[in-house]
């Protein structure tokens, strides 16, 4: 793709974005990864200028047991932003879908980092550099219709991050390191709608564990030498633990986190 291609691009996923309008995905093999991170870029740096703050980075498709859906075989990362994070009460909270095409709900894992973490440090390591943790609901969008893309088109169009809805935090200063390493290997969440339970998804799921995917990504973004360094104060969601499904005004979901001190969560979209 040249410079004035990507531009065009992405400004229309941009406007797609705010007139709520689905678009075609590019041409098959026209839009390549690195092309899709420098749109990603560009448009982070358009909706700065508008006035949005980085805050951190989400981290799609860490869920091994969900690539053949998406026909999606690796993880990809997009920003988060201050318009698109909500901290919210985990008994129940409302949140409109209004703004959205096609949206699914993803229960996930949060971190936030008290101070730059290391590329290639250990798990132990990575864990002393968080302030805190948490579990909430990424809301995702795709701008194509019926979820079909290349895993391309998703880095293009925002990593697919509509908002994330994040309950308490727990600070790592109360917790126990090590019981906290075996905690998030092996911790399960179970996906409920309206009262009935979808999905049961394994911590294991996640690339191991939600810190392992925590790890990756903050590899992976060292070698970019285009992007900025994961900082201290950034959020990284770590990508769902169930699979992800369709959401639609008038229902309420829920979480049950067993083997994790967590809050369960509960959201009715509106």
């Amino acid at each position: 793709m040249s410079d004035l291609t990507e531009e065009s691009r992405a400004l229309e996923i941009l406007n797609a974005r705010r007139d709520r309008r689905q678009i075609a995905r590019g041409n098959s093999g026209d839009l390549t990864m690195d092309a899709a991170y420098r749109i990603n870029r560009r448009i982070r740096d358009l909706r700065t200028k508008a006035g949005e703050r980085v805050i951190g980075r989400k981290i799609g498709f860490t869920n091994r047991t969900i690539w053949d859906e998406y026909n999606v075989h690796a993880p990809i990362w997009g920003y988060m932003y201050d318009t698109t994070f909500r901290d919210v009460a985990p008994k129940e909270t409302c949140f409109s879908l209004a703004p959205f095409c096609e949206p699914r709900i993803e229960p996930e894992i949060a971190f936030c980092f008290a101070r730059p973490p290391l590329a290639g440090t250990s798990e132990e390591d990575l864990l002393a550099s968080i302030a805190w943790y948490a579990h909430g609901f990424e809301i995702v969008d795709s701008l194509y219709k019926d979820w079909k893309f290349e895993a391309a088109d998703t880095v293009a169009a925002f990593g697919l991050h509509g908002a994330y809805l994040c309950g308490p935090r727990r600070y790592l200063k109360d917790e126990d390191p090590t019981r906290l390493l075996e905690a998030l290997q092996s911790f399960q969440i179970e996906l409920a709608r309206d009262g009935e339970t979808i999905d049961i998804g394994q911590s294991s799921n996640v690339l191991g564990s939600p810190l392992t995917a925590l790890r990756h990504a903050i590899e992976v973004i060292a070698k970019d030498p285009d992007a900025d360094p994961v900082g201290a104060g950034e959020i990284i969601t770590t990508g769902t633990v169930t699979r992800a499904f369709p959401i639609k005004p008038g229902e309420t979901w829920s979480t049950r986190v067993t083997g994790l001190a967590l809050d369960n969560m509960r959201a009715t979209f509106t």
